[in-house]
């Protein structure tokens, strides 16, 4: 006797498929836009050669650009989520826990579409 594994429906597929990708296309605008601004592209002016003695704001400065740039790290481990997601939907194994082996509830992939385990399973690793 053979036990079919649980998987979402084809059509429930796409629809997390479609919610994923927009979530990437939306992360991607994110992410150029935390790199600009640690990365100094879009000012052409010599703040950053003349020689100035305000400690304070350059310590700041340096401080917005460490906590833009852990923002960049978070925002590209996000993406990588949803890529393996998206691998998932493809291989239809996605919404199925990791550890449970049940299906992660609709509601809660719609809001985490990247996801790989349920609620009751996090419960368990507190």
């Amino acid at each position: 006797m053979t036990e079919e594994k649980m998987r979402y429906s084809d059509a429930d597929l796409a629809e997390f498929k479609e919610i994923i990708i927009n979530k990437m296309e939306k992360a991607k605008v994110d992410l150029e836009l935390i790199k600009s601004a640690y990365m100094n592209d879009l000012n052409n002016g010599t703040d950053d050669t003349s020689p100035t003695f305000k400690a304070f704001e350059e310590g700041s400065e340096t401080m917005s650009k460490e906590a833009n740039s852990q923002l960049a790290i978070r925002q590209e481990k996000f993406l990588r989520d949803l890529k393996n997601a998206l691998f998932r939907v493809e291989n239809k194994t996605y919404g199925v826990c990791k550890v449970t082996g049940k299906l992660i509830s609709k509601e809660r992939l719609r809001v985490v579409p990247h996801a790989t385990m349920s609620i009751e399973a996090k419960n368990l690793q507190r």
